[in-house]
């Protein structure tokens, strides 16, 4: 991958982020229930407590992930998604260690995600385990669900 990649925060109304949030919508919507879609769209992407942030390579568009703020000590892991023609080269790894580090810069002391429990979500499920999330109970305003699989990491 190499240090090309820059990770930085950015606009979820540029052109290239709509565009994969919509690919990351669509991939929700086509692999969950519709109740069970908790994907942020651009106006969620735009509350305040929510941080967006891009991966590029050589100013093209790898990724985007979010990090929203719970409380003044959780935050939440928000629109992950990478790029199909950049996945399996560890641009979604590099985006959740950033994702994580300022996490830590901002003294927060657990982050926590939902992610599905298709087939389809196993990547995702694999890559969060291995950064050493655990799989916890619903958080915030989640509700149990057969379809949901919610996961914690305790920051020191």
């Amino acid at each position: 991958m190499g240090s090309s990649l820059v990770i930085a925060k950015d606009d979820p109304r540029a052109g290239d982020v709509q565009a994969l949030i919509r690919s990351h919508l669509q991939f929700a919507n086509e692999q969950t229930p519709p109740e069970d879609v908790h994907a942020l769209d651009l106006n969620g992407l735009l509350n305040p407590t929510v941080t967006v942030f891009s991966a590029r390579r050589r100013r093209e568009l790898v990724a985007i992930g979010a990090l929203q703020k719970l409380d003044e000590t959780r935050a939440e892991l928000k629109s992950m998604h990478t790029a199909e023609g950049a996945r399996e080269q560890g641009v979604g790894r590099a985006m959740l260690e950033a994702l994580i580090a300022v996490a830590r810069r901002q003294r927060y002391r657990q982050v926590s995600l939902e992610t599905g429990t298709m087939d389809a979500f196993t990547p995702a499920r694999s890559l969060y385990l291995s950064a050493g999330f655990v799989p916890c109970g619903p958080f915030g305003d989640y509700r149990p669900s057969p379809n949901s699989m919610f996961m914690t990491l305790t920051l020191e």
